[in-house]
């Protein structure tokens, strides 16, 4: 459904993540290596980051495919950040919200994605949207599921919620309402990453030079990704990693992390 990717850490220029190492997001575009439904992200991309001293994110997003934009091979290669989010797209429907529906979605200081599909949409989640302000709903970004997810994680956020929290409440309460989701949820403040793996694939680099990268596959072959385990949330800085065993919705709860799960940066 599509492929994204988060990091934090040294300052980089955006084409050192995204568009340079031999299977980077640009070429998960047309040849992703381990996507398990769809094949091709041609449905539009994006990518947020941070500047130096602003906490709000600049976006640069497209309706067509990544590698038939001419300009964001210059903008890659001269931009740097300390933190990014960023997605290449296969829609679950076709529609007519071109680059509206083309993560990240944002607001305020956050950035945030959704690799998978929401079961039964739209009718499935017709309760769930009840919970919302109403001009939350009206105001939604694009028609799609991905968006009104994203609604369901800000209304969690603007109420105090931390980010990882927020994204796995959500994911419990759309997989319960809509079962067989797929809801891997990525999310940063420029600060952390928070993510969730359900359904789809998850991997984190935690980087020897330093800074942590999340993503639904690995964009080389360097030794040190970790895939992540389906059913979990993780939360990460520039330095560590935390991964927490999430429950099934009927449970509404998470599961203690084991001490085990904190994998220190060597």
């Amino acid at each position: 459904m599509c492929r994204h990717l988060a990091y934090v850490g040294p300052e980089e220029p955006l084409g050192r993540l995204l568009v340079a190492p031999p299977h980077a997001l640009y070429r998960q575009s047309w040849a992703p290596r381990r996507q398990r439904y769809g094949t091709v992200n041609a449905d539009g991309f994006g990518v947020g980051w941070y500047a130096d001293g602003d906490p709000v994110p600049a976006r640069y997003r497209r309706a067509g495919p990544i590698w038939a934009d001419q300009s964001f091979a210059d903008l890659a290669r001269v931009v740097r950040t300390g933190a990014l989010l960023a997605a290449v797209r296969d829609a679950t429907l076709a529609g007519a919200d071109a680059e509206a529906a083309a993560a990240p979605f944002a607001s305020g200081t956050w950035l945030f994605s959704h690799n998978g599909a929401v079961a039964g949409w739209p009718g499935s989640l017709a309760a769930p949207a009840r919970t919302l302000p109403p001009e939350d709903v009206l105001s939604l970004e694009a028609r799609n599921d991905s968006a009104l997810v994203w609604a369901l994680v800000l209304n969690r956020l603007r109420a105090g919620d931390e980010e990882g929290r927020a994204l796995a409440d959500t994911v419990l309460e759309v997989a319960g309402a809509a079962p067989g989701s797929r809801l891997n949820l990525l999310l940063t403040g420029g600060e952390t990453i928070a993510a969730t793996a359900w359904g789809d694939t998850l991997w984190y680099l935690a980087r020897p030079g330093g800074g942590t990268v999340v993503a639904s596959e690995p964009y080389d072959d360097d030794p040190h990704w970790q895939e992540v385990p389906d059913r979990t949330l993780l939360t990460a800085s520039r330095t560590d990693v935390l991964l927490t065993p999430m429950k099934e919705p009927s449970d509404h709860a998470l599961a203690p992390a084991p001490a085990s799960a904190k994998e220190p940066r060597t």
